[in-house]
């Protein structure tokens, strides 16, 4: 995949070399990019390990976010364009009291609202049928009753 896209926005990303200084690899444009991206971690953690200033980083980033967006723009169409303008992957989780995954979903487009992805999921029909896997219930911390595990979400999702 990373050849694949070097491959369609190497070229753009390609600088000319000057007498002043070599321009940066455009592979290494692109995974110092898609490592910022993934990892998320900031510019002035990254200066060492990739032996670029941070400055330069918060250039060669923009600049590459903006040729994939270039280069795919064309190919997207407008399922994954969101409310707000945007293009997006919906990921909808769900998460123990340990804060573990227990399940995930990364298959909803941007267009779709939290409720469409949450009733066209699979989750909804295990949790619907039974066989989602609920521990059974448990007395909260002082009290004596036996209380039942239930999900916790925002105003998106119908009771």
């Amino acid at each position: 995949m990373f050849d694949e896209l070097l491959a369609r926005v190497g070229p753009r990303i390609t600088k000319q070399q000057t007498w002043y200084r070599e321009p940066l690899e455009p592979g290494m444009k692109l995974a110092l990019t898609l490592c910022h991206l993934a990892s998320g971690s900031k510019y002035a953690s990254m200066k060492f390990g990739w032996r670029v200033p941070h400055n330069t980083q918060s250039l060669l980033v923009r600049e590459v976010c903006q040729a994939i967006i270039d280069e795919y723009m064309d190919k997207t169409g407008s399922m994954y364009n969101n409310y707000k303008g945007f293009y997006s992957v919906v990921l909808m989780a769900l998460v123990d009291a340990d804060y573990k995954f227990i399940w995930a979903d990364v298959s909803g487009t941007g267009s779709a609202s939290d409720a469409q992805i949450y009733n066209d999921s699979e989750l909804k029909e295990c949790a619907k049928d039974g066989t989602i896997g609920f521990p059974d219930p448990d007395p909260l911390p002082n009290e004596y009753n036996d209380v039942p595990y239930f999900f916790i979400s925002d105003d998106a999702f119908a009771l």
